[in-house]
């Protein structure tokens, strides 16, 4: 018996292919949605049946919750996988599934509300006893409260919306003199992105790495980790190179940060799939940073080392099931590591949207490429520039390493321009492939090559 009989994937892109693909193995019917500009792509070919739910624009189709949700309803979908982006942490769209008798394929309403606030997560953390990195208790409604703040744990802060994602919403404050700026050019930011002006103070920590920890919980208080991500080759806060594990993590590291990672998820009752992200300074202090509610586009380096399938797992966890294995039953085996391919010029990063007259994938030994591209694809400037994720495994970090060089060599893709040739120049970068970098590691990689 199939754990649901037909599931409808309310997303696009890559991610909408490896949820069809999840659910054909599992014996589950599919139903995507599509703009009227994206008729001829992969994930419409791939799915039992198909439905257009609105023009190109986001906010008329994949942001639309009564056309995904008449969508479902009119092909007797039981369930929604929102994927990634658009609707995934939108908690009125999984309350939009509930009131409709849908099931939402991820965690609990008020798990996406606490995710995102930020400002309030971080305070819940701290009363749970998860370390956080200094700062306010909660929102600052001036730059008056900023100077307070800053008074009690110096400078730098980082002012960061407390609805925020993806680098919208963020100043870093190294002088006093730039705190009115700062607030309220943050506050007119948060405001555009995500309609909540609402801020919050943390110390800047200018030497660290962002260390993310993949879990999955059941309805019924049992969690577990899958170890960790390191995420922290970043360009202006957004990722680009995702591996597993940390690569200079101990059994004692891994422990200590998955710990957290429960602690984090049972404080909040977690369900389903879901990340807690770290922030790992120079001396190896773990601070909390946010919680990201819904699979991660990274999550395929998880799975090459692990061997648990994510989005299985998350299908088979909305459907009530419990957890399968322990904390101990999870062994994590050799490196991988993940590069984003973007249809974008690899020195100026803007979009490169167009028609691909070639497409030849990567493959042989510890490779694996998800993506919807394919040659004749006409890749549409509406949406994000992600048309490919190479992800390679391998015994050591080298070897890992070794693979991506390669399959990424053997990558090709004619017609636009992609972000390929960007991530060859760094696999070859000395600092890399010594793991010697943080979050700053590209400031630092585009001023050498000047």
């Amino acid at each position: 018996m199939p754990l649901f009989k037909r599931i409808l994937i309310a997303n696009r892109g890559e991610i909408a292919v490896r949820v069809i693909r999840a659910c054909r193995e599992l014996g589950i019917k599919t139903v995507a949605v599509y703009s009227d500009v994206e008729k001829d792509s992969l994930h419409i070919k791939l799915a039992d049946e198909a439905i257009c739910i609105g023009p190109a624009p986001s906010i008329q189709s994949y942001l639309n919750i009564p056309a995904i949700i008449s969508a479902a309803e009119i092909t007797d979908a039981e369930a929604i996988h929102p994927g990634y982006g658009f609707l995934a942490e939108n908690p009125h769209f999984e309350e939009a599934c509930i009131t409709s008798g849908i099931t939402f394929i991820g965690p609990s309403t008020e798990n996406i509300r606490l995710g995102g606030d930020k400002a309030k997560a971080r305070r819940t953390m701290k009363q749970k006893g998860v370390p956080v990195v200094p700062g306010s208790d909660g929102t600052v409604h001036d730059e008056k409260e900023v100077r307070k703040i800053i008074k009690k744990i110096g400078i730098p802060v980082i002012i960061k919306a407390s609805a925020g994602g993806g680098g919208k919403g963020m100043r870093i404050v190294y002088d006093e003199k730039e705190i009115e700026n700062a607030f309220h050019m943050a506050q007119r930011e948060a405001m555009a992105a995500f309609g909540k002006g609402d801020l919050y103070v943390e110390k800047y920590i200018t030497e660290m790495r962002h260390i993310e920890v993949q879990i999955l919980a059941d309805n019924r208080g049992n969690v577990v980790h899958l170890g960790e991500r390191d995420c922290s080759v970043q360009r202006r806060h957004q990722k680009l190179i995702e591996e597993s594990p940390y690569s200079f993590s101990t059994p004692r590291f891994r422990k200590k940060i998955g710990d957290l990672a429960v602690k984090a998820a049972r404080a909040m009752k977690y369900r389903n799939a879901g990340t807690i992200e770290f922030i790992v300074d120079n001396n190896g202090n773990i601070y909390f940073m946010e919680i990201n509610t819904r699979v991660q586009v990274e999550h395929p380096v998880t799975e090459m080392i692990t061997g648990v399938d994510i989005v299985k797992e998350q299908i088979k966890l909305a459907a009530g099931e419990e957890l399968s294995y322990k904390q101990q039953d999870i062994k994590l085996t050799g490196h991988s590591i993940e590069c984003r391919i973007n249809a974008e010029d690899p020195e100026k990063f803007i979009p490169c949207p167009g028609k691909i007259i070639s497409f030849i994938p990567p493959g042989g030994p510890g490779v694996r490429v998800d993506t919807v591209a394919y040659s004749g694809w006409v890749v549409p400037s509406h949406y994000d520039s992600l048309i490919a994720k190479v992800i390679t495994c391998g015994k050591t970090r080298d070897e890992a390493i070794t693979r991506m060089r390669r399959a990424l060599g053997e990558f090709i893709i004619e017609g636009i321009n992609t972000t390929i040739p960007f991530y060859l120049k760094i696999l070859d970068n000395p600092d890399f492939l010594a793991g010697n970098f943080n979050t700053h590691f590209l400031e630092k990689f585009n001023n050498n090559k000047k």
